[in-house]
């Protein structure tokens, strides 16, 4: 078993750095024959925040969708067993991290969600992934609202496989992991396979396409503009209608 841990100031916010970081550490352990699961993990007043707001401009936002959804696409793509240990905020892109791991041990009062529509944006991984974990209306209003729920109602909706106190996380995914240790990786590799065989074709073209609607429209429109501007100005957005 192998751990990895989002650290970065209070939030754990991924910038561009930590996508790289993120990415190096994924193709390490992928090679890795002695690991058969990974944990990912964040502080106690966040597991991650989401993507950095200042690479959402125009002049990043292309560069940043391709570093990372590399980085969830190697997620998605591991033959290793992904373990999230959810505490504190669980937002935008850290929340789509911890949909596409396997198993996601929550504590009670983490706040989830994908806040994304507040700043005129949308989490394209989320866009295709999440319906499958909570269903198509629970998705559509998750993205389409950005409201944020708590850790209990993540479990809830699906989202979650575990709920607990903040203070027993750590404790709930050692007893997870080491119930996996025992298990043949081979055996839990080639199950994963099997297991998400029908998911991953559709989510790779999903992704795609998303993409391309992020950056051929979404990022055209000025309401997009603004909703980035507005946030990084820390003032109320004007929509232009």
């Amino acid at each position: 078993m192998a751990r990895v841990t989002l650290a970065n100031r209070s939030q754990n916010v991924i910038d561009i750095e930590m996508m790289e970081e993120l990415r190096a550490a994924l193709t390490e352990l992928e090679a890795r024959s002695d690991v058969s699961a990974i944990v990912f993990r964040g502080g106690e007043k966040a597991f991650s925040a989401g993507v950095d707001i200042a690479a959402h401009t125009p002049d990043k936002v292309a560069g940043m969708l391709e570093k990372f959804h590399a980085v969830v696409r190697a997620m998605v793509a591991s033959k290793k067993v992904l373990v999230a240990e959810v505490r504190g905020n669980c937002l935008g892109g850290g929340a789509e991290m911890a949909l596409v791991c396997d198993i996601v041990i929550t504590a009670d009062d983490a706040q989830w969600g994908f806040p994304e529509i507040t700043l005129a944006c949308y989490p394209p991984v989320a866009c295709v992934a999440l319906a499958a974990a909570v269903g198509q209306k629970r998705a559509a209003e998750l993205i389409l609202t950005g409201k944020t729920i708590s850790g209990a109602e993540a479990e809830r909706i699906g989202l979650a496989n575990v709920v607990c106190g903040a203070r027993q996380v750590e404790a709930r995914s050692r007893e997870l992991t080491s119930r996996l240790s025992e298990l043949s990786p081979a055996a839990l590799a080639l199950t994963k396979k099997a297991l998400y065989m029908w998911d991953a074709v559709h989510f790779d073209k999903g992704l795609a396409r998303a993409e391309k609607i992020y950056l051929d429209e979404l990022v055209k429109t000025a309401d997009c503009s603004e909703g980035i501007a507005a946030w990084m100005e820390k003032r109320k957005a004007r929509w232009s209608h």
